[in-house]
């Protein structure tokens, strides 16, 4: 039997569109959310200071905060406590690097200011918080889209250079170097990898040098960074924006992408002519996660048609379609972030428990065509109820905090091993803990997903 089961909703005030579980052991309990709001210009008055009467538009603000939590799970009804909150640009994207640098944790931010930020995790009294590292800005008046580090499969060798590779909002892309001694951060090369938006860039986990991007044009490319500018391969198999890459940590050659079109494809990077699997998921794939330890399930925030979980072991092996498992619709919200939690589930003993149905509600609108997906760069206008708050839309019902009625916590405990490849048998592998997050519901979703 499989079903997801709500723990936990916090409302994060500004609409959330990033959501990220610490990967490094020790601080597997602490999971990053990044949020969004595009705040309305207000036209000022016509007055002496405006010349012929003439009416003078604010510019556009786009505000963000930074929330860290740390996950509790001897706390039954809120176990995600709020241990730092921090206003900053609008953020886009985030990701934590995957190994400790200078004996830190960092968190990696892309924000609307059109900078690469890195934050650092240091030890506070009664938890961890996140300070500011370093920044370096991309290109002036371009949003930072997306970021991705070079470190997310097990093994790097020692000899191998961190390095993130960013996009933006001008179709640019961006190869930036850390250095690891005195963490900060170096632009190596910048190229213009799209026309419109490049909404995401990643990196090919087993051969490092290779990256991939997805734009607004509908294109999917493949780049070598030992040659800046010059494509391996265009792909317009997708016949929308390409917002979502991530490479297998588990598997070498398999690359998942999504797009505004709603389908996942699923690919062997040895031929990138035709996918290995086309799965269409009702509603445009802005992120996609695969599981830290089962290397066939993959999560997908798929905007207006919430979040799911697809098992892609037949779509690997036999070129099928993906299986979906598990899928949430939340009314009026769209899932932007969704991530898998690192830390492993044993002793289970359950209690009653309430659990949602596979779906939640209707979408808030019926949204075909790509211009009118939604996206952080165009969407989320601040409807501000004089205190600076977002006022969720009329005809919205209110969140339930706790959903596990009278339930007992399973005993999570840090992963023994941070290894990808971590033999799922050493936990109990039919549970896993994820969060998502949405736009005008703003909203922190915390789940217990039970699969077999």
């Amino acid at each position: 039997m499989m079903g997801c089961f709500a723990l936990q909703t916090v409302d994060t005030e500004l609409t959330a569109d990033s959501v990220e579980w610490c990967p490094l052991q020790g601080c597997r309990h602490l999971l990053a959310c990044g949020t969004y709001q595009l705040r309305r210009p207000e036209d000022r008055p016509a007055g002496p200071q405006n010349k012929g009467g003439m009416e003078v538009k604010e510019p556009q603000v786009r505000l963000g905060r930074l929330f860290l939590y740390s996950f509790n799970d001897n706390n039954s009804i809120h176990p995600l406590v709020e241990v730092q909150r921090k206003d900053t640009s609008a953020i886009l994207d985030m990701k934590w690097c995957h190994i400790p640098v200078a004996g830190h944790a960092l968190l990696g931010l892309a924000d609307a200011s059109g900078s690469i930020q890195l934050l650092r995790l240091v030890e506070s009294e009664k938890s961890h918080v996140l300070e500011p590292l370093s920044s370096l800005a991309l290109e002036e008046q371009c949003l930072a889209l997306s970021l991705d580090w070079s470190t997310g499969k097990t093994g790097r060798a020692g000899d191998q250079p961190l390095k993130i590779i960013s996009s933006d909002s001008t179709g640019q892309l961006h190869l930036l170097m850390v250095n690891e001694t005195r963490p900060r951060l170096q632009k190596v090369a910048s190229w213009q990898a799209h026309q419109f938006e490049a909404w995401i860039a990643a990196f090919n986990y087993w051969h490092t040098e290779i990256v991939y991007s997805g734009g607004d044009d509908g294109l999917l490319r493949g780049w070598d960074t030992r040659v800046p500018g010059k494509f391996l391969f265009t792909s317009k198999r997708h016949t929308m924006g390409v917002c979502s890459i991530q490479s297998s940590p588990h598997r070498e050659h398999i690359l998942a992408t999504g797009s505004y079109d709603e389908h996942i494809l699923l690919w062997d990077t040895r031929n990138m002519k035709q996918p290995l699997a086309d799965t269409p998921v009702q509603g445009g794939v802005w992120r996609i996660k695969w599981h830290p330890f089962h290397h066939h399930l993959l999560l997908a925030a798929c905007m207006h048609s919430g979040f799911k979980i697809l098992n892609c072991q037949k779509a690997m092996e036999e070129r099928q379609e993906a299986t979906v498992l598990t899928s949430h619709t939340l009314p009026d919200s769209l899932v932007y972030g969704a991530d898998w939690s690192w830390l492993l589930f044993c002793s289970l003993q359950r209690a009653p428990s309430w659990s949602f149905p596979s779906n939640l509600g209707t979408k808030t609108a019926d949204l075909k065509g790509a211009s009118e997906l939604p996206t952080p760069c165009h969407e989320c206008i601040e409807d501000n109820d004089g205190e600076g708050h977002a006022r969720p839309q009329s005809g919205m019902k209110p969140l339930t905090e706790g959903m596990r009625k009278n339930g007992t916590w399973l005993q999570a405990t840090a992963a023994t091993t941070r290894d990808c490849g971590v033999n799922p048998e050493e936990a109990d592998s039919a549970f896993s803990l994820l969060a998502t997050c949405s736009f005008y519901d703003h909203a922190l979703h915390l789940w217990e997903w039970e699969g077999n």
